[in-house]
């Protein structure tokens, strides 16, 4: 009953049974696809999709173990990989998002943004390296090449500029405006640092 699904490439959308209105493009890309709708486009794009909606990915391993998470998108090689069940992020740049498993709403922008993040929801990573030790920390907002680099499990905080709180680990509720701001800080809370 499946209706208005393209697959091209080896076991591309090979297990599809009544989802409609797939694209899979690549070697098993979207190949456990059952029900779920999905755009994949690179070499085992959305492989493990199987019931998840409103997926889109591009690139070598974009969203490749998702399964039943929904509403993700991911541009570029690994991105959003290791997702299961995680819904609503976005990914765009190699490794960004990779090793996220159940997270939800978060926007990874640029190559390696939010590389370690796990569990972690509702973050803002811009820059290469943003977020990038980020595993559980939730509401941070790093824009700027290695904002917030060594942010771990920190969450509630604002790094805007180059290398801004790069040191942070576990400090909460920070606010850094400008490049440098506050890089040496490590496990301070409520701090605003500008300039």
């Amino acid at each position: 009953t499946a209706s208005n699904n393209t697959g091209i490439g080896y076991h591309a959308l090979v297990n599809n049974t009544t989802a409609g209105n797939n694209t899979a493009v690549g070697y098993t890309a979207g190949a456990s696809n059952t029900t779920g709708g999905l755009t994949a486009f690179g070499y085992r794009a959305a492989y493990s999709n199987t019931t998840g909606n409103t997926q889109s990915a591009f690139g070598t391993d974009a969203l490749y173990s998702t399964t039943t998470g929904a509403d993700n998108s991911a541009f570029g090689g690994f991105a959003l990989k290791a997702n299961t069940t995680g819904a609503s992020n976005t990914a765009v740049g190699y490794n960004s998002l990779t090793a996220n498993t159940t997270g939800y709403s978060n926007v990874a922008l640029g190559a390696q943004t939010l590389l370690s993040n796990t569990t972690g929801n509702n973050n803002l990573a811009s820059g290469r390296y943003a977020l990038y030790s980020n595993t559980t920390g939730s509401a941070n907002t790093a824009l700027g090449l290695q904002a917030l680099f060594g942010s771990t499990t920190a969450s509630n905080n604002t790094a805007v500029g180059f290398q801004s709180l790069l040191a942070n680990t576990t400090g909460t509720q920070n606010t850094a405006i400008g490049a440098y701001a506050g890089d040496a800080m490590t496990t301070a809370g409520g701090n605003v640092g500008v300039g």
